[in-house]
């Protein structure tokens, strides 16, 4: 699900963009935000990518910048927008030196059209004010740069980028223009929610198991909803979900270690998990804030699937009980 907000006439324009555009404006140049739930899994990430790109991406931007926090799924979204760039940071043990972006600066002469740049990582090796530098020439010779942790990039490079995508709770996807939003007003909004979302797959990984060792099939469907998680299924399982429930908290009081494996797999205490999230949770199953269920399933007549609701965090109001509405729309969206 996503929200997207936009306004027209306003008058401002990306770096690069003249006049002489004005016949051919793509409906991008309208944004203002979009959001999306952040979905767990390489595939849904990258396929969201896909689709960030083709929407809200320009063939003339040159800065893009990502922000959130580690293993929140950056480089993921990046192989969505831009398939086939290569990657500089360590996520899977590669470690490129000399880094391409830097060399090619020093050189005078930038080889590749589209330049990856990992600051946090980066900055172990080279001084950030060296690393802007090196971008705000690639910019200036027409190439295009990704920067992941640009909030750590943007005190030293005077070139604001065209778009700026924030990865937490949701993916946030602006198009920044004179009055914002600054990096921070974004790093502000993830950092803070990238907590729900692992308290969410967490959760939702200990009804995994629950589930599994009372012998019911694996849900048709996995989705996402604000500080939440739903499952579906064909027909409703033969289930007590207040024993489901109090099956998860058993996990959660015992305060369990949650250790990554590999690209597929997490340790839940002795038990190896498959997961299609690996990076996305708390280190320990007693970080998990007032996880409940829905008391029953719910019913979707376009899917024809039963659902089950997951909630951790603060209690949200869900739309079809009293207090829906706008807010309840709101609180599964995002923008409340």
């Amino acid at each position: 699900m996503a929200i997207a907000v936009g306004v027209a006439g306003t008058g401002f324009w990306p770096v690069g963009m003249g006049v002489g555009r004005l016949g051919v404006i793509g409906i991008h140049e309208y944004l203002m935000h979009a959001v999306y739930f952040a979905p767990r899994g390489k595939k849904r990430l990258i396929h969201l990518g896909a689709n960030v790109a083709q929407r809200y991406l320009s063939a003339e931007d040159r800065l893009i910048g990502l922000i959130g926090d580690a293993g929140a799924g950056k480089s993921l979204l990046i192989s969505g927008m831009f398939p086939g760039l290569e990657l500089t940071n360590d996520d899977n043990n590669v470690n490129i030196r000399p880094l391409p972006l830097l060399d090619h600066a020093q050189r005078g002469f930038f080889r590749h059209h589209t330049y990856h740049l990992d600051v946090r990582f980066e900055t172990a090796f080279t001084q950030p004010g060296e690393l802007a530098e090196a971008a705000r020439q690639a910019i200036m010779k027409g190439r295009r740069v990704v920067v992941e942790h640009y909030e750590l990039l943007h005190p030293y490079l005077d070139i604001k980028p065209e778009v700026l995508i924030g990865v937490g709770e949701e993916v946030i996807v602006t198009r920044p223009g004179l009055f914002g939003p600054d990096p921070q007003d974004i790093a502000g909004i993830v950092f803070n929610s990238i907590r729900y979302r692992k308290m969410a797959h967490t959760a939702e990984d200990l009804t995994g198991l629950v589930l599994d060792g009372m012998g019911i099939p694996k849900p048709r469907v996995h989705g996402d909803i604000k500080h939440g998680f739903i499952l579906e299924f064909d027909a409703i399982p033969a289930i007590d979900l207040v024993e489901v429930e109090d099956r998860v908290k058993d996990y959660i009081r015992n305060d369990v270690e949650i250790a990554y494996v590999d690209e597929n797999h997490i340790r839940i205490g002795d038990l190896l998990v498959n997961c299609t999230g690996p990076r996305i949770h708390l280190k320990r199953t007693g970080e998990v804030e007032n996880f409940r269920l829905m008391p029953e399933f719910r019913w979707d007549p376009v899917q024809q699937l039963y659902i089950m609701v997951g909630l951790v965090g603060s209690a949200h109001q869900l739309p079809g009980g009293s207090g829906s509405g706008i807010d309840g729309l709101k609180n599964l969206t995002g923008t409340g």
